[in-house]
């Protein structure tokens, strides 16, 4: 295994045409802000899978690493630890359009970070919740659903078209 790597050079596979090879990597990952909450990676460094194989004029590319993050359940706000494996593939062939340029590609540069960055954004749930099963935070007084156990209630508010009603005395 590699040291850390932000930016690899793809020229220095040397490859051909039809060619390709794996790379094992550290890449480091930056944690990030989803749902206006803050999710950090439980390591930094994430052991990567790099794919590389040279196209006739460009690259095609693979990432894959496992993440393990960490940050607040979306609906209890208690500590949530969600894994994810991201698998994730880039194609860039200069002059071939936007759909074949990949953004993290610069000449034979690959800007591993960036991408690892955001392929793990796209690889996260749409909602990141401590377990499948959490109920929340109750609505009216905001008391964590998971420990307030089934006898947890409110009375009912009356209902306002109704307030004038209150008003009426029978003697």
């Amino acid at each position: 295994m590699a040291g850390k790597t932000d930016i690899f050079d793809l020229g220095r596979l040397q490859l051909s045409s039809g060619q390709g090879r794996r790379v094992d990597l550290l890449v480091e990952l930056d944690g990030f802000e989803f749902g206006g909450q803050r999710y950090a990676p439980e390591t930094r460094l994430a052991e990567s899978v790099l794919n590389a194989a040279r196209t006739t004029a460009g690259y095609s590319l693979r990432l894959r690493f496992e993440a393990r993050l960490e940050g607040p359940c979306m609906r209890c706000l208690e500590d949530a630890h969600t894994r994810l494996s991201v698998d994730a593939s880039e194609i860039d062939q200069p002059g071939g359009g936007d759909d074949l340029s990949s953004p993290y590609v610069d000449g034979d540069d690959l800007d591993v970070r960036a991408w690892a960055r955001d392929a793990l954004a796209l690889a996260l749930p749409t909602q990141i919740v401590c377990r499948e099963e959490c109920r929340g935070l109750c609505a009216i007084c905001g008391a964590n659903l998971n420990e307030a156990g089934a006898d947890h209630a409110h009375d009912r508010a009356p209902d306002p078209r109704f307030a004038k009603l209150s008003e009426l005395r029978f003697e």
